[in-house]
C-alpha cells in the first residue's frame, strides 16, 4: 500500500534509539525524508547512514539536538527547513526510562530530569513545528506513550507520569489541528524485544530474560512484539489513509491491556 508520504519530511526525536530508529527506517521506506534527531550525534549518524545506504526511499539527515534547550531546538528546525523546506511529520519518541524505585525512595533529580526530557522536550519541539503544519494545512504528529502511561508502572513514577502526559499533549494537539488538516495520535506500546538491553535500570538488565518471559506470559499472544510492529503503526498514522484518524490512543500490545482470566 502506498501511504502517500513520499517526499514528506519527518522528524523523529530519539531517532538513534531502538524504536526511534525503526520509525526512521520505516518512514524512509515509505519515501519520506527523515531527520534522525537525537542527543547522541554518533548514533543518529549511524541510523542516517544506514538509511542512505539502502538508496530505496527518502533521504536521511542526522541532527544532534538537546530537546530541553529551546534555542537548540529552534536552530535545529531551521536546519531542517533549509534542507527540506519544513516539517510535515513529527514523531515524539525521545524519552528516558532508566529509573526504578518506590516513591518513598525516589530521586528528585531523576523526576526533574524525566519531566524535562520526556515532557518538556516534547513541548519544545511541538511548539516549534506544529503551528507551521497548521498554517500549511497538512501535518501528522505521533506521540509515543507507553503501557506505563496508560496504566501506571511500579517504581516508575516519573516515566509513568510523563508518558501519561503525552496522551494529554497528543489529544490537545488533535483538537487544535483538527480543522487545519493536522492529525495527532498517541501510541502506547507494550515492551518490545530487546528494549531493556540498553536503556533500563541495572536490575532489569541483569535479569532481562526473566522479565521478558514474565511479560510474554501475561500477554494474550504469549510473545513480545518488535520495534517494527510499533514503526508500522507510526507509518500508518502518518499516512494519507489515516487522515480521518486523530486524537486516538493506539495500543501496540499483543493484548496485554485486555482483561483475561
Amino acid at each position: 500500500m502506498d501511504f502517500g508520504i513520499q517526499d514528506r519530511t519527518a522528524v523523529v526525536t530519539g531517532g538513534a534509539g531502538r524504536i526511534g530508529s525503526a520509525d526512521c527506517r520505516t518512514l524512509a521506506e515509505e519515501g519520506a525524508n527523515v531527520v534522525v534527531l537525537d542527543v547522541d550525534a554518533d548514533g543518529a549518524q549511524e541510523v542516517a547512514d544506514e538509511i542512505d545506504e539502502t538508496a530505496d526511499g527518502g533521504e536521511a539527515m542526522a541532527l544532534e539536538c538537546d530537546l530541553t534547550d529551546r534555542q537548540d531546538v529552534a536552530d535545529s528546525m531551521d536546519e531542517v527547513r533549509d534542507a527540506f523546506g519544513g516539517v510535515d511529520i513529527l514523531v515524539n519518541n525521545a524519552a528516558m526510562v532508566d529509573a526504578r524505585s518506590r516513591l518513598a525512595d525516589y530521586d528528585d533529580d531523576i523526576w526533574n530530569r524525566d519531566v524535562e526530557i520526556n515532557l518538556t522536550g516534547t513541548y519544545n519541539i511541538s511548539a516549534e513545528v506544529f503551528p507551521e503544519m497548521c498554517d500549511r494545512g497538512w501535518g501528522r504528529v505521533v506521540n509515543m506513550s507507553s503501557m506505563a502511561g496508560w496504566y501506571g508502572g511500579f517504581g516508575q513514577i516519573s516515566y509513568s507520569a510523563t508518558k501519561a502526559a503525552m496522551i494529554g499533549v497528543g489529544r490537545t494537539m488533535a483538537l487544535e489541528g483538527a480543522q487545519s488538516g493536522v492529525t495527532s495520535n498517541v501510541i502506547a506500546p507494550n515492551i518490545v524485544v530487546g528494549q531493556w538491553a540498553d536503556m533500563s535500570p541495572d536490575e532489569l538488565r541483569e535479569n532481562v530474560d526473566e522479565y521478558y518471559a514474565r511479560i510474554a506470559e501475561a500477554t494474550p499472544m504469549r510473545h513480545l512484539g518488535t520495534e517494527e510492529d510499533v514503526a508500522n503503526m507510526v507509518a500508518y498514522l502518518c499516512s494519507e489513509q489515516a487522515s480521518y484518524v486523530t486524537g486516538q490512543i493506539v495500543g501496540v500490545t499483543g493484548g496485554i491491556d485486555l482483561f483475561s482470566f
